[in-house]
């Protein structure tokens, strides 16, 4: 008894050392005025109003949005269809993506972008697309795992060879049956590339900078000149990962419910 105890007060200490400062932002957020009281002196939605009149935030949104959303698209119909290749039809040379996967757990941010410049800013290409190339190498972890976990889940080759073994072409058992009962889990590892990417900072901020701003850029920059708007940015990015971990987990629970059955 004595050690559960122990270990959830230290459960407890650790959930309040990370959850006190994110709730502190969160107040600041709607804080008018906190200077030398506990808690906020009153509360308002000025900051916010001010936020969403703001061209540059909406634009810097429109940015990371298109960005992350450009990054994923291409994984989705360049790496998944690869994927599916290898694992089914190939699956002796799942090693060497196993082994990119690896690969891009191994380069920081910094050395990255310092590689990316001295490579690509001689040759003419625009760094925007440099920077999107490297996010699609960039999710390949999320992509491959959720991919692959959902064709081990069903068996997808078996399912492919009854499908054909019943008169259906490849395209057809691909397209009606396969992708049907793999779209969960494909689902949850884009929405999971968009939220790293959409939160990245160090790759973008290195190579472009503010030729292209992007979300955590404009954040960056309100820091030094307002703290109740970079803590009301910081609140709207909060609330949008918890949308999307929300949608992730209620797409992983149907995909197992499904699969289950």
């Amino acid at each position: 008894m004595k050690k559960r105890g122990l270990a959830d007060l230290f459960f407890l200490l650790l959930m309040g050392y990370l959850i006190l400062p994110v709730l502190a932002t969160m107040l600041y957020a709607f804080a008018s005025k906190w200077n030398s009281t506990i808690l906020p002196e009153g509360f308002t939605l000025k900051w916010f109003s001010t936020l969403f009149q703001d061209s540059e935030f909406i634009q810097a949104f429109g940015r990371s949005v298109l960005l992350a959303g450009g990054a994923v698209s291409i994984a989705l119909l360049v790496i998944v269809p690869a994927i599916f290749v290898i694992v089914l039809y190939f699956p002796t040379y799942e090693k060497w993506i196993q082994m990119a996967v690896v690969m891009v757990y191994s380069f920081p941010g910094i050395i990255l972008a310092v590689g990316l410049i001295r490579v690509y800013s001689q040759i003419g290409i625009p760094m925007i697309f440099v920077v999107l190339g490297a996010y699609v190498v960039g999710i390949l972890p999320y992509i491959y795992q959720g991919t692959r976990n959902s064709l081990r889940n069903i068996d997808a080759r078996q399912l492919l060879d009854a499908a054909q073994l019943l008169g259906a072409s490849k395209r057809q058992a691909f397209t009606k049956i396969l992708l049907p009962t793999v779209y969960p889990g494909l689902f949850a590892g884009a929405l999971l590339s968009f939220s790293v990417l959409f939160g990245e900072f160090v790759l973008i901020n290195l190579v472009v900078g503010s030729r292209f701003e992007t979300v955590q850029i404009y954040l960056m920059k309100k820091l030094s000149t307002s703290g109740h708007i970079a803590s009301a940015v910081v609140f709207i990015y909060i609330v949008l990962m918890g949308l999307l971990t929300f949608v992730i987990a209620l797409v992983t629970k149907r995909s197992k419910g499904a699969t289950n059955l």
